[in-house]
């Protein structure tokens, strides 16, 4: 067994590639307005990240798909 993996196998972008977004990381979303400051992550878990915005409070909270998110 070689330890090569398989062409139909291997990754050529990042885009199969998730970043670890660790709590109090700040994150931008696909299509992200200029004017809107970066979002806070609050946790991470089963592929689905709770973010904020500074501004919102403690307790509102935005729940986005891990693979639209990106480190600002």
């Amino acid at each position: 067994m070689s330890a090569k993996q398989p062409p139909h196998r291997r990754c050529r972008n990042n885009s199969n590639v998730l970043e670890l977004l660790h709590p109090g990381t700040f994150v931008t979303i696909d299509n992200h307005p200029n004017d809107l400051p970066p979002f806070q992550v609050i946790e991470c878990r089963g592929g689905i990240c709770l973010v904020r915005q500074q501004s919102w409070g403690q307790h509102v909270q935005w729940e986005v798909d891990h693979r639209r998110l990106r480190s600002a």
